[in-house]
C-alpha cells in the first residue's frame, strides 16, 4: 500500500521477496483501502486466533452446521473479544459442499464424488473434531488407514447418507439455493461449493442469483 518492501521476520517464517508481479501499482489500491486479510482454519484454536488478528474467517468444506454454530462461530467470538471486538463486521467466507442433477443419475454420481471428497477430509487427523462433534470419531482411523493404502473408492462406500445429508446440501437445482440458506444464510457473508454438476452455466444463473439476494 505505501511502497515499502516486504520485509517480515519472524519466529518461523520470513518473506523479504515480494516480484513486481505481486505488486500492484498505487493507482490500483485507489478508492479500495487496505486489503482485507481473512485466515482459514478448522480446530478451535486457529479459528480463535483469525477472531483475534484477522478482518475474516475462511470456513473449511469440511464442516456442517452444527459445527459452525457450536465450535467456529463462539471461538471466533472468543478471538474478538481478546482483540476488543465482536462479529459485527467480520466476514465469514465459506465453501460447502452441493449435491444436484437434473436426474436420478445424476444426483447419484454427484453423490458418490462428493461422498469420497468427505471420506478424504475426514481422513485427516487435524479434521477429526467435526466428525467427533457428530458422534462419527470412530470412522477416522478407519478413513485414515484406508488412505494410506490408496483406497479412495472404498472410503466414499463408508460416508453414509446420514452423513451425506449432514456435510452437503443435498437438492434438485431449483432448491439448492434454499438449502444454501437455510443453513449459512444468517452466518457466511460469501460462499462458494463443491458441486460435481451437469448443469450449465444458464441453470445455475438462478441460483447464483438467489444467493445473491438472500
Amino acid at each position: 500500500e505505501n511502497g515499502t518492501p516486504l520485509a517480515f521476520r519472524g519466529d518461523f517464517y520470513t518473506h523479504t521477496l515480494m516480484t513486481p508481479f505481486f505488486t500492484p501499482e498505487r493507482a490500483d489500491l485507489a478508492g479500495f483501502g487496505v486489503p482485507k486479510i481473512f485466515l482459514a482454519g478448522v480446530g478451535e484454536l486457529m479459528t480463535e486466533v483469525a477472531g483475534e488478528v484477522a478482518d475474516g474467517f475462511l470456513c473449511h468444506p469440511f464442516t456442517t452446521e452444527r459445527y459452525l454454530r457450536e465450535v467456529t462461530l463462539p471461538a471466533l467470538a472468543k478471538g474478538r473479544a481478546k482483540a476488543g471486538k465482536d462479529l459485527t463486521g467480520f466476514d465469514i467466507a465459506g465453501p460447502g459442499f452441493v449435491v444436484t442433477g437434473r436426474t436420478d443419475e445424476e444426483m447419484e454420481k454427484g453423490a458418490a464424488a462428493i461422498r469420497q471428497q468427505i471420506a478424504f477430509y475426514a481422513s485427516t487427523p487435524a479434521y477429526r473434531g467435526v466428525l467427533e462433534l457428530h458422534g462419527w470419531g470412530d470412522l477416522h482411523p478407519e478413513l485414515n488407514a484406508l488412505s494410506k493404502n490408496g483406497k479412495w473408492v472404498e472410503m466414499g462406500n463408508l460416508i453414509t447418507d446420514e452423513i451425506l445429508h449432514t456435510f452437503a446440501v443435498v437438492a434438485s437445482p431449483d432448491k439448492v439455493a434454499d438449502g444454501i440458506i437455510s443453513r449459512y444464510g444468517d452466518v457466511i457473508s460469501r460462499i462458494s461449493f463443491y458441486v460435481p454438476s451437469m448443469l450449465s452455466s444458464e441453470e445455475w444463473s438462478p441460483v447464483i442469483a438467489q444467493l445473491n439476494a438472500a
